[in-house]
């Protein structure tokens, strides 16, 4: 690893690229610490601690959300353009013909597209985040010039960031919209390090050894799971063409067992959003009549801090997995390519019997993917319970996110060793 490190640091193209990210992510972090004028943080941080579903927001804003600074949404907007352009592809078939079927010039104007769909979406996102934080006097009243103020330099950041991300994409090291994610979610670790240390207590050494263990042990999961896959074994025919033999080779096609990524979360923290409006709605403007206090005793149930909730959290992030890895694996069209490509799984039929045999196989990789996904959801939970320790700054949803980026990033600098030093590397 150490001769990994310092071969890096040798070749001189390299290392400006890797000092030119950091460079980056520094003018990234630097507009998220600048404010907007008139947040209460007091209201601003107790708002976020009693919300799960705005603290995954915060996440995906780098931490910019919980601070409402000037790039308060983040690339969330640009996430979730990328999202509906993806789900669109499914529904509209001359888009997924532009994005598969066109090549390099298909895929720079689907790009585009999405890039053109953030901008009205961060306009819309930042408008509805001021409006709820004035409704919960987070933000001071504020005019009409004053909002429209916010919305478009909020706008303007979300932009600027897209634009950071594409940058650091395009040095080949990393992803840079994930990399953006990654510096936001580590940047709260020092400040909740220090938080832990301060409230420590000696005679609760112990209980922070099994903390510490439970981290470990769910970092080397995410790892495990996160690179898992299945191989399914195929098999090329023999060709011949004119006085050359074409196939008769064999290969694997890979099944990752977490294909869904972390949306099925996403999905399902939407979700579990609703009912608590919907009772907290109830309670106010039915009070002291019996539909308000059956929204009471909903709200209750379906409180953050109750067994229920998690519950249902745990099954709708696996039932949202399935949902998501049908979207986005077609097993008939994988068999159909095969079968193109002149490939059979040994043993299938090609067409239906092999498209029947990978949707099987897909459905039982799926289960322990799922249920992983939901492990991961619920563990800052578990761990409060049994542990009843607060200061976890970095959920299960930022612990998949943090170590996926960092296998990737890197895969992509040993591609870049392998590819200036092979014989070396």
């Amino acid at each position: 690893m150490f001769e990994k490190v310092t071969q890096i640091f040798k070749i001189r193209e390299l290392r400006n690229k890797i000092i030119f990210i950091l460079a980056l992510l520094v003018v990234f972090r630097l507009a998220a610490n600048i404010p907007i004028p008139g947040v209460d943080q007091e209201r601003l941080k107790m708002f976020f601690e009693n919300n799960q579903f705005f603290g995954l927001l915060n996440l995906f804003s780098g931490n910019g959300l919980s601070s409402i600074s000037i790039v308060l949404l983040g690339v969330g907007p640009y996430i979730t353009s990328s999202i509906i352009m993806q789900l669109l592809t499914m529904i509209i078939p001359r888009l997924e013909q532009i994005y598969k079927e066109e090549g390099e010039a298909g895929r720079q104007k689907f790009n585009q597209w999405t890039r053109w769909l953030t901008v009205p979406l961060a306009a819309m996102q930042t408008f509805g985040m001021i409006a709820l934080f004035r409704s919960q006097n987070i933000i001071a009243d504020a005019g009409f010039s004053d909002i429209f103020a916010i919305i478009i330099v909020a706008t303007a950041g979300t932009v600027f960031l897209m634009w950071l991300g594409e940058l650091i994409t395009e040095k080949g090291i990393g992803n840079g919209v994930s990399l953006i994610i990654f510096a936001g979610i580590v940047s709260g670790i020092p400040s909740s390090a220090v938080n832990l240390y301060a409230t420590m207590d000696s005679s609760k050494i112990f209980t922070y050894l099994i903390f510490l263990a439970v981290i470990i042990g769910a970092i080397g999961a995410v790892v495990f799971m996160t690179e898992g896959q299945r191989n399914i074994p195929v098999s090329y025919a023999k060709r011949i063409r004119g006085n050359k033999m074409y196939g008769g080779t064999s290969t694997h096609l890979p099944l990752r067992i977490n294909q869904a990524g972390v949306i099925p979360i996403i999905f399902a923290l939407s979700i579990m959003l609703f009912p608590g409006m919907i009772s907290g709605f109830l309670a106010t403007k039915y009070e002291g009549t019996a539909i308000a206090a059956i929204a009471s005793k909903a709200s209750v149930l379906l409180s953050p801090s109750s067994w229920l909730y998690w519950g249902i959290y745990f099954l709708l992030v696996v039932a949202f997995t399935y949902f998501y890895t049908a979207v986005v694996f077609d097993p008939n069209k994988i068999s159909e390519s095969l079968q193109k490509q002149g490939g059979y799984v040994p043993g299938i039929r090609p067409g239906k019997n092999t498209a029947e045999y990978l949707y099987k196989i897909m459905n039982r990789v799926t289960l322990s993917g799922s249920v992983f996904l939901g492990l991961i959801a619920i563990l800052p939970f578990i761990v409060q319970s049994f542990t009843s320790i607060q200061q976890v700054s970095i959920g299960g949803t930022g612990l998949l996110i943090v170590v996926s980026v960092v296998i990737e990033t890197m895969k992509q600098i040993e591609g870049q060793l392998v590819m200036r030093d092979y014989e070396g590397f």
